[in-house]
């Protein structure tokens, strides 16, 4: 087999709401059958054609780190944040302490103390974010049981993506159509992926934009 080069991409998210059968999904295409609890970290690879159906297209590992959420492993999952490239976080649609707990885990990830108690709340300074290079993409799961929920929670979910500046995803990890190929989905988790690949890779490898390869494909295509 070829030798690819590959970018690491942490899932994160609480304990339940369906990291595994996302990762199955997004990997394999398919419902995971048996979705169990993760303890510790499992990995799943991806092969990703980074701007696909353009000169420039490569094909790059994706390795999709499953980080297992229970609260009593927090002390030693700082192991696998070493070198991520990108971090996907991962709430539970129909969970609002599950969006909630999101900030918490962007903290854990980029380790940065950044979690307070005032008054029996927890108080996140996005401030100190805001310098965050690493690309990040928020997913909403259960999605089908989550239709009358969904505007009441969107707006909790939309203010930590634009803190992050990320995109947003809403699925039913066990539903195949939420990924089909062109979807909304679809395109948003290949557009993750690319940024990921050229934050990792595009200032030492000198690769092009999707648009600067389309206008140069283009213009190249069409001299007399």
């Amino acid at each position: 087999m070829a030798a690819f080069d590959k970018v690491k991409i942490v899932v994160v998210g609480d304990s339940g709401v369906g990291k595994t059968s996302l990762v199955h999904l997004v990997c394999h295409n398919e419902p995971s059958n048996i979705p169990s609890a993760t303890i510790g970290c499992s990995v799943e690879v991806k092969l990703h054609e980074y701007h696909a159906a353009l000169p420039s297209e490569k094909t790059y590992f994706l390795e999709l780190w499953d980080i297992g959420g229970s609260s009593s492993h927090r002390s030693s999952r700082s192991i696998f944040y070493n070198s991520v490239n990108g971090i996907i976080l991962v709430h539970d649609l129909t969970n609002r302490k599950s969006q909630q707990n999101l900030r918490k885990w962007l903290a854990e990830v980029l380790d940065k103390d950044t979690i307070e108690v005032a008054n029996g709340y927890d108080q996140f300074d996005s401030e100190l974010f805001a310098g965050n290079q690493t690309p990040i993409l928020l997913i909403g799961t259960k999605a089908d049981l989550a239709q009358s929920l969904r505007e009441v929670n969107k707006s909790r979910a939309s203010s930590l993506a634009e803190e992050c500046r990320a995109e947003e995803v809403s699925l039913d990890c066990m539903q195949v159509k939420y990924l089909a190929p062109g979807s909304t989905n679809a395109v948003k988790l290949t557009k993750f992926f690319d940024k990921v690949i050229e934050r990792r890779y595009g200032g030492s490898q000198g690769h092009n934009s999707p648009s600067q390869d389309r206008r140069r494909f283009w213009k190249n295509s069409h001299v007399d």
